[in-house]
């Protein structure tokens, strides 16, 4: 563990400056510290209490570090230690760890996606079931930006403090290297959520565009699914973003925009809770045949956006639904087919029509609204729009309507394909839509795809996936995708992939580690691009079947045994101190410090209950 060595070195060094006696603090100092479990002046001495700590080895260092902490703060720590992200999400999912070493970012830019799949009864990745949590969790999603701080302020003092749920480890920068004597360094985007958008992408010298093929990474082989509904992790995020368009967009600091979307524009109606999307007729979806992609002449349209936001907030679409807690809000999605409607409603906020807010900037005004997608012609006015409505006023479902989950795809295609019943879905015979088997080389390769993105996905094998540029997608516009050919390399190691980048096998690393910083600088032909990130590490509780799901005090010593100074000081200031999910969206003015006499009070406590 090489990473050790210098750990070493910084314990000494940060022992010297660590404050002792702190508590939970707000930078306003408003916040009282929780109270030890009454009955705990005897001191119980039990010895070393057992710990479960699961991680992957890429978080090596990160292990090494909580393993220290937790041990000179009386716990015995046993290290669960896994390959991949497979092989660590099957231990946790068999409940074999106390803690685990677990990472969010929010791609969508909004903080209720940091906390509703996470932490609410019954989300997605949630193993926490608390009606407090969940009850703050809804009130700051009907919220707006003015009133949900404290609210989210409550949330993480309930998570973190008075539960202690999670123990928080830190924020991180975003960031990607890549070879600039290749790479136009104009056309390569870092953005604080969303995924590198590929269409933007060009070389340096634009005749290679059609020969040669622009080379990615990825540490993942094995795709969880692409259909945009059943994944959300970081096998499929880029690739399905790529893959699929979507209503609206993120910009690279996280507004939402129409740009580079299905929609020319949007607007939010007066009251919140109906939103209305004027449709692109310039995309098509393409599909693959012998291995190339082609353009399957159907338009990508309103019957397309109905029925894949119908399925997406529907948690029985699909087996194994895996974002549809991300769509709950959305009640109903609609064409609108008379344009005098829009006339008679206002913008949120304004004194427009909602017609003239969707007009804004158009070639040509809206004549008529058609609901046959093929009879939609923008040059002489007919325009399509899909008016969504959510349950309740919640402006935060745009942000969700830009993430991968949301992607369009083809009505007609999806239901050819995925003709099983659900509830008798039998995963030895019956192949869905978007199964990686489908597009994986020496299975049973089949590709049924329908891309309605800048990019369709040809074939995967352990090596690599090839994907080709969708021959009608915005064709003569700016979004048109610059190169042809992309090829995602799977290499697992970081080392390795940065080994790949300076080599040249490779001309992008996308997640560059703040340890390698040094490196790529130092490298003439490579350039390091930095963001502050929406991404925290945390340490996420057993919630079953372990002494840490039943013992707040036993979760509240290891989460007073973390101290992010040491952490950030190992990073060389390249992370930052977190609360929570929520914290590179909302600063709550909460703190998190070590505290030895707070850990030894409630160790005490927890072995005087047991």
């Amino acid at each position: 563990m090489k990473n050790k060595t210098k750990f070493g070195a910084l314990m000494l060094l940060s022992a010297s400056i660590m404050l002792s006696g702190c508590s939970v603090t707000t930078k306003n100092d408003v916040t009282e510290s929780p109270k030890p479990t009454e009955g705990t002046e005897a001191v119980v001495d039990s010895g070393p209490v057992d710990i479960e700590l699961l991680g992957m080895s890429s978080n090596e260092a990160d292990i090494n570090i909580i393993r220290d902490q937790l041990s000179k703060n009386g716990f015995n720590v046993k290290l669960n230690v896994q390959a991949d992200y497979g092989s660590f999400k099957s231990q946790q999912d068999a409940g074999n760890f106390d803690i685990a070493l677990s990472s969010w970012t929010t791609v969508t830019g909004n903080p209720d996606y940091a906390v509703r799949s996470l932490f609410k009864t019954g989300g997605d990745y949630s193993i926490l079931a608390d009606p407090e949590i969940d009850a703050l969790i809804d009130a700051a999603g009907a919220q707006t930006p003015a009133e949900y701080t404290e609210t989210y302020k409550q949330f993480e003092q309930q998570l973190v403090f008075d539960k202690a749920y999670i123990a928080p480890l830190y924020n991180s920068l975003k960031a990607q290297a890549f070879n600039k004597e290749v790479l136009n360094k104009d056309s390569v985007r870092i953005s604080k959520s969303r995924s590198l958008p590929w269409e933007a992408l060009d070389f340096n010298d634009t005749s290679k565009r059609d020969k040669d093929a622009l080379v990615l990474q990825s540490t993942m082989p094995t795709l969880t699914s692409l259909d945009p509904i059943k994944g959300n992790d970081g096998s499929i995020n880029i690739i399905n973003t790529n893959m699929n368009v979507r209503l609206v967009n993120l910009t690279d600091d996280d507004k939402i925009t129409s740009d580079g979307s299905l929609s020319y524009n949007h607007a939010i109606a007066d009251g919140n809770s109906e939103y209305y999307f004027i449709l692109r007729d310039n995309i098509n979806f393409a599909q693959i045949k012998n291995k190339l992609a082609v353009d399957t002449g159907e338009r990508v349209g309103g019957d397309d956006v109905i029925f894949s936001l119908d399925r997406a907030k529907d948690k029985n679409s699909v087996p194994d639904h895996r974002t549809f807690t991300l769509h709950e809000h959305i009640q109903k999605v609609e064409l609108v087919t008379d344009a005098a409607a829009l006339d008679s409603v206002k913008v949120s906020g304004g004194s427009d029509t909602v017609k003239a807010a969707l007009e804004s900037g158009l070639g040509a005004p809206i004549s008529s609204l058609v609901s046959d997608k093929t009879q939609a012609s923008s040059k002489d006015g007919k325009y399509q729009v899909v008016k969504l409505t959510t349950t309740e006023p919640f402006p935060q479902v745009l942000n969700y309507l830009a993430h991968q989950s949301a992607g369009i795809v083809s009505k007609k295609q999806v239901e050819s394909i995925n003709t099983y019943d659900v509830a008798k879905f039998d995963v030895n015979k019956d192949i869905p839509y978007g199964d990686q088997n489908t597009v994986t080389e020496g299975s049973a390769y089949n590709n049924t795809l329908y891309a309605s993105g800048p990019y369709i996905l040809s074939s995967k094998n352990d090596y690599e996936a090839i994907f080709y540029k969708n021959p009608a997608y915005m064709t003569g516009t700016e979004n048109e995708p610059k190169i042809k050919n992309i090829k995602v390399r799977f290499i697992k190691d970081a080392d390795s992939s940065l080994a790949a980048l300076r080599s040249g096998e490779i001309h992008l690393y996308y997640g560059v580690s703040e340890t390698k910083y040094d490196v790529v600088k130092g490298d003439s032909k490579l350039e390091l691009q930095t963001i502050p990130s929406n991404g925290v590490s945390y340490l996420l509780f057993n919630t079953k079947n372990r002494p840490v799901a039943t013992s707040a005090d036993l979760r509240k010593a290891v989460l007073y045994s973390i101290n992010q100074d040491e952490i950030l000081a190992y990073y060389s200031g390249n992370k930052f101190k977190a609360i929570s999910t929520l914290s590179p969206l909302v600063s709550t003015g909460l703190e998190l410090k070590a505290d030895a006499a707070k850990v030894k009070e409630f160790l005490n406590a927890y072995n005087t209950s047991k």
